[in-house]
């Protein structure tokens, strides 16, 4: 990813010096667990460390591998510069490429993994704050886009802290079911390196061994991986899209803060447009893109070919980049959102009393109309309302056959605000798990 959308600390995850230290790594702890058995002298074993300060040479792995036209060899003998070709020559003793392929990329998808798990705790933080903050605020609740009936800025905070607890939960499975690691040789059957091999190399670095592999580890557990990003993304738009519709002139109850000598447009001064929540949109699109081929990588011949490889090679660092950016800058969007609950009042009431209709609806069927007759009165005054902006009250008030089943009093009941918050409680209850 550009630097544009990243971040340092899950950008170095990907770098070729991390990756290289994560192949030593293994390679190490693979000789320690050879030496151990007894397959490898001790001596050899214990030399492959005097590399564990090296940092290693990037240019020059690149330089070898322009040569050997492979990656994996290319590090070898680079290694092998460092602690000495006798002592190196157990190094990779009975492994194959994929053993150390495979398993660095899924420790850099678990790191990776931890600091989504960590954005997405301080985004619940974020959201739960703004939620108790706007508990009451009213505001319209839409659906198609037009206005349907009162809710809070509190509830629309607190559906999405819920949507994203659920995404917790995803990232977390996703870590677990990425976090295993195999050391089991060509074709995986452990012909000429010893199980007990690869149970050393995944306990050293935080692994679950994988119960079985061929050459490679199973994909299907990096589709599940990028799938759990995909819906990551889908959940960070759907806030966006909230946003940037509250945001939209004629709409105005929130905002994206806008800080002093930010321009808006290059043309026209008076601009406040939702920048960051139209780059989420971007964003997550590009997450997105990433759930397919991973989709595609779970089909392999046989034990193993490498139509998986090139893909990897972007989506693990482009997917999980681009996410931890995208999680970061919604948090900060949330924290930061202007929220205007006049606006939102005035705009419940552009149509007087409208949003009542189904209070009313229900009185009348209660008092004895049928539900058809009650819909026809209800709404043959609510397109009054619609059509010149009269007041929905006034109108039913002067309909004689509404006041012929219901009294005026019992009729101006049915405009309280409050009836449509009284399970606000209830709601958060649920949400928060707090009484």
């Amino acid at each position: 990813m550009i630097p544009r959308y990243s971040r340092p600390a899950m950008v170095a995850i990907w770098e070729p010096a991390t990756k290289f230290r994560i192949w030593f790594e293994i390679e190490a702890h693979a000789c320690d667990a050879m030496a151990d058995l007894g397959v490898i002298p001790r001596a050899n074993a214990q030399a492959v460390w005097k590399a564990k300060d090296v940092e290693f040479n990037v240019a020059r792995i690149d330089e070898i591998e322009a040569e050997t036209k492979h990656d994996v060899i290319a590090f070898l003998t680079h290694l092998a510069e460092h602690v000495g070709p006798d002592e190196a020559r157990f190094v990779h003793q009975g492994m194959t490429s994929s053993d150390v392929l495979d398993t660095c990329f899924n420790i850099q998808l678990t790191r990776a993994a931890d600091i989504l798990i960590a954005d997405m705790e301080a985004l619940l933080a974020a959201l739960k704050r703004r939620a108790y903050e706007h508990k009451d605020t009213l505001r319209i609740g839409r659906s198609h886009g037009i206005h349907a009936e009162p809710t809070t800025m509190g509830l629309t905070f607190a559906r999405f802290y819920a949507e994203m607890q659920r995404n917790l939960r995803r990232l977390r499975t996703a870590r677990e079911e990425i976090a295993t690691g195999a050391i089991s040789g060509a074709v995986g059957t452990f012909a000429n390196v010893d199980p007990r091999v690869e149970a050393h190399v995944c306990a050293q670095l935080g692994l679950t061994p994988e119960p079985i592999s061929t050459q490679v580890i199973p994909r299907d557990r990096h589709a599940a991986f990028f799938a759990a990003l995909g819906v990551v993304a889908s959940s960070i738009e759907n806030v966006a899209i909230e946003i940037r519709h509250m945001q939209r002139t004629e709409v105005l109850e929130a905002a994206e803060f806008f800080s002093m000598g930010q321009k808006g447009s290059s043309a026209m001064p008076h601009k406040k447009n939702p920048v960051l929540t139209e780059n989420l949109t971007g964003l997550a699109r590009l997450v997105r893109m990433a759930v397919v081929p991973a989709m595609e990588n779970v089909a392999l011949w046989h034990e193993r070919d490498i139509s998986h490889s090139s893909v990897e090679r972007m989506i693990g660092p482009d997917a999980t980049i681009t996410l931890d950016f995208a999680l970061a800058r919604l948090t900060n969007v949330i924290d930061k959102l202007l929220v205007y609950p006049d606006n939102m009042m005035a705009n419940m009431n552009k149509f007087p009393g409208l949003v009542m209709s189904q209070r009313v609806l229900l009185a009348l069927t209660q008092a004895g109309v049928s539900r058809e007759d009650a819909y026809r009165l209800v709404q043959r005054n609510a397109l009054k309302v619609w059509e010149t902006g009269c007041d929905f009250k006034t109108e039913l008030l002067n309909d004689a056959e509404v006041t012929a089943a219901l009294s005026p009093a019992e009729i101006a009941e049915k405009f309280d605000l409050g009836y449509h918050t009284k399970h606000v409680d209830t709601i958060f209850a649920r949400v928060f798990g707090e009484s």
